[in-house]
């Protein structure tokens, strides 16, 4: 059986989760205190961070490196389109919310608000969730944009673009930091994603401490 070294809230390793459930491989789900830099979790990856995939007798780093591997070596159900011109697109939305949203959004609200306590660095840095909280309204406001004109987010088709930012919401989601009265089109968008079977095991995770908000698991809200 595959093995996943992650971190519950981690939209990276939730989006390595959803790829693996989508295509029905089953994993053991291994929790790694990453920050605590064990040296046996250095040796998996000496760059430190989480995820960290066991499969096919790899052991393999980097969300969106792995997420390839998968679909390169599970190419059933399809999560990446065949046109280069698609590839690209759905590439460049699963950068975008790796980066740019991760960046302005996930690490100014999620981080601050759980992994400092987590990681004993202390209280939320006011500003920054000040800032997280007016960035992610941009974010909910081009997703519109792109849901108005396709029915997912990089075409016709459900693909790693939506995963990869359905695992930054679902986060979020966790803590209560996504105003979906902002958005009925990407609160639609979102509804239809986590309906799936593959979010089962993701709607299913407690942080201790940090109990989920009544809707968090509900598929209607």
């Amino acid at each position: 059986m595959a093995k996943l070294y992650h971190v519950p809230l981690s939209p990276f390793c939730r989006k390595v989760r959803l790829s693996l459930a989508e295509k029905k491989i089953e994993c053991e789900l291994i929790e790694e205190r990453y920050w605590e830099k064990d040296p046996d979790f250095l040796r998996r990856n000496p760059a430190g961070k989480v995820p960290v995939l066991k499969l096919d007798a790899l052991t393999m780093a980097e969300s969106s490196a792995i997420c390839e591997y998968i679909e390169e070596k599970y190419p059933d159900p399809v999560l990446m389109p065949k046109s280069p011109e698609a590839r690209y697109e759905v590439r460049r939305l699963v950068s975008w919310f790796d980066d740019k949203f991760h960046s302005e959004v996930t690490s100014k609200l999620l981080y601050e608000r759980v992994n400092k306590k987590v990681m004993g660095l202390g209280f939320p840095d006011s500003t920054n969730v000040k800032a997280g909280a007016k960035a992610i309204k941009y974010h909910l406001d081009y997703m519109t944009w792109l849901l108005d004109r396709r029915r997912w987010l990089a075409g016709d088709a459900m693909t790693l673009a939506d995963f990869a930012a359905a695992a930054h919401f679902s986060a979020l989601d966790y803590i209560s930091d996504v105003d979906w009265t902002r958005s009925e089109t990407v609160k639609d968008w979102y509804a239809k994603i986590k309906s799936r079977p593959a979010f089962r095991g993701i709607l299913a995770d407690q942080v201790p401490g940090f109990p989920p908000p009544a809707h968090y698991a509900d598929l209607d809200f």
